[in-house]
């Protein structure tokens, strides 16, 4: 009953709340980020498979520039990602955003997290069914390593979590994500600025 019916109505009331509480903070990040991205602008869009790989455009505050070298090619990630971005993406603000994602149903509070619509056709039957659901703004693997682990971990945390989808387990979920906020707990794979790319084997 609660996967099926009112985990979708919980979701929505949550970010709908939540939106209206931080707009504050949006407002204020967007500015920052406005500034500090050198003209890039302060949100990035991006398709990912959402249920059944349903295809949508995620939300996100952007946290690089779009510098390019003299080729045209754009630097890389590390050198792209800003102070302010560090600290935007540490403290998980970038995320907030995706409660507009909530909001129209295309994402839910807790789920596997949406990926790049790339990795499709590297997913094993077993890996696919993490698109049982609808993909979430945090999730199991999230609590549970994020990006200190490997690809073929998270998607074990993620189907573990499809088949065990409870409210409890829900909210044990928030909790340690809110843990993982405040500690800033595996915010990116050492010695790499962001997460590292699925090849269908790591």
């Amino acid at each position: 009953m609660y996967k099926n019916c009112f985990k979708r109505l919980i979701d929505f009331t949550i970010a709908l709340i939540a939106l209206v509480c931080v707009s504050p903070i949006l407002l204020i990040v967007t500015i920052w980020l406005h500034f500090a991205n050198k003209g890039a602008g302060a949100f990035f869009t991006q398709e990912r498979p959402g249920k059944n790989a349903k295809i949508f455009r995620v939300i996100k505050f952007k946290t690089m520039t779009d510098e390019r070298d003299a080729d045209g090619n754009l630097l890389p990630d590390a050198q792209r990602l800003t102070k302010v971005g560090r600290i935007v993406r540490s403290t998980s603000l970038d995320e907030l955003p995706q409660l507009i994602n909530v909001l129209k149903g295309d994402m839910a509070i807790i789920g596997p997290r949406p990926l790049l619509v790339k990795y499709l056709p590297l997913y094993t039957p077993t890996q696919m069914r993490r698109h049982e659901v609808r993909p979430g703004i945090t999730g199991w693997a999230q609590v549970n390593g994020r990006n200190a682990i490997t690809h073929t971990k998270k998607f074990e945390y993620d189907v573990w979590y499809v088949d065990h989808l409870t409210l409890s387990l829900d909210l044990k979920i928030i909790f340690k994500t809110i843990y993982n906020v405040l500690h800033r707990k595996d915010i990116s794979t050492e010695g790499q600025a962001t997460a590292p790319t699925f090849d269908g084997t790591n």
